[in-house]
């Protein structure tokens, strides 16, 4: 059996934000400044001699929740006792990193890897709060576009450089080899690339905003990857602009309905792309809602502009109640 990923070990890199952090540290890769706690009294003490904003995070997967950006000490505090004490993550809340916050542009890189070969995919940005504005709490990610107008040659090299290539190396050197798609969410500071994490997957909604610019057969990369010859095969993408925003449920990401009626997808123009992340089809073939995130709604263009414009033409056609959607995705100033 052909199987494409990284291994249980290798994945680790993002189910625990200890090792990942605890692996930069020990590889120069660039991060941000950090403690890992598994004592919730002496990450309390700790978090009262910081100076805020204050980045609490759990160590485990929290399906793109365990990360809180706090304004003030009791606001940390809070967070803390959420994780650590209320569980509200369950065992990915055992321990907790607690970093610097970092400031700057926010994005998205992506590489295949089989271990030794790193080819970078393009990059993308995507926008973690519910509302406009980045304002409320944080999601799985409420839209995506790509490339982002800001990664010049010159900050891809670096990217490649200083942290995509030294975590596939280090990941080698630690016996954790790596094979599949690593996903380095950064912060770009002073020009500067810091990593914020690492995932082990291609992310959501970057995925659907990435792979559409894919000129190269996704399956050919997969086999190369699995077979370790990445070194023999060309990855090419369009030059085209693609930008996706997520439909989502009233009440996401807290509590919401589920099972009503979603209407309009025989409605849009043909070259829009949708795909459903929360849905299921009902007793009479009718398409539901079944999750928070309902659907992406994506568009290609040969500007951000352009992809963005058809997007957001498309998007009231399509209707469930409750429907919500950020207006500012891929809103470029």
């Amino acid at each position: 059996m052909q199987i494409f990923g990284a291994t249980r070990q290798a994945t680790e890199i993002e189910s625990s934000k200890v090792f990942a952090k605890e692996l930069m540290q020990k590889y120069n890769i660039p991060c941000a400044k950090s403690t890992s706690f598994s004592d919730y009294n002496k990450a309390k003490e700790y978090i009262k001699r910081q100076k805020p904003p204050i980045v609490v995070k759990a160590d485990g997967l929290a399906a793109g929740k365990g990360v809180i950006v706090a304004d003030s000490i009791p606001q940390a505090l809070d967070a803390l006792s959420d994780m650590m004490e209320a569980k509200a993550f369950g065992a990915a809340g055992d321990r907790v990193v607690i970093e610097e916050h970092l400031s700057g542009k926010e994005m998205s890189v992506f590489a295949f890897t089989d271990g030794h070969t790193v080819i970078p995919m393009v990059s993308a940005c995507d926008y973690k709060p519910v509302f406009d504005g980045d304002r409320g709490p944080n999601t799985g990610g409420m839209g995506s576009y790509s490339p982002p107008q800001f990664m010049t040659p010159v900050l891809a090299k670096t990217v490649r450089e200083t942290i995509m290539e030294p975590a596939v190396s280090a990941m080698h050197d630690e016996g954790r080899t790596y094979r599949g798609v690593l996903y380095g969410g950064l912060m770009i500071t002073n020009n500067e690339p810091k990593v914020l994490e690492f995932n082990a997957r291609f992310g959501d909604p970057e995925a659907q905003v990435t792979l559409p610019l894919l000129k190269t057969d996704l399956v050919d990369i997969m086999l190369a990857v699995i077979d370790n010859k990445l070194d023999q095969i060309e990855v090419e993408w369009s030059e085209d602009a693609c930008v996706g925003v997520v439909m989502a449920s009233a009440g996401y990401p807290g509590s919401y309905k589920t099972g009503l009626p979603i209407t309009g997808l025989d409605n849009l123009d043909k070259d829009i792309l949708v795909f459903h992340a929360g849905t299921k089809v009902g007793s009479e073939g009718q398409v539901l809602t079944s999750g928070g995130r309902v659907l992406t709604v994506v568009a290609v263009g040969k500007t951000i502009a352009e992809a963005r414009d058809k997007v957001y033409a498309n998007i009231p056609r399509i209707h469930f109640e409750g429907c919500h959607y950020r207006k500012d995705i891929a809103l470029i100033k």
